[in-house]
């Protein structure tokens, strides 16, 4: 797999629903991170599978993060 390699998902932390609970730093650890104000960010978007980042996503108490194909810009998670 090239290092430029992104996988299908791409996601994205919406700062302003963080409570900095972390369950997606323990899913999925090589994309995301907790930063200086203990909000998630997105330090890759591919470190870890895309079906590690969809859980990690899913297991977001607040729905603070948002997953979309990379190839359509569809969202897949959350279910609009």
């Amino acid at each position: 797999m090239p290092k430029s390699f992104m996988g299908k998902y791409k996601v994205q932390v919406l700062r302003d629903k963080c409570i900095g609970a972390a369950s997606c730093v323990a899913l999925a650890a090589k994309v995301f991170q907790l930063d200086k104000q203990s909000k998630a960010v997105v330090i890759s978007q591919d470190g870890n599978s895309d079906d590690e980042k969809l859980l990690a996503a899913q297991s977001c108490p607040t729905g603070a993060i948002v997953v979309v194909d990379a190839a359509t810009g569809k969202q897949i998670w959350p279910p609009k």
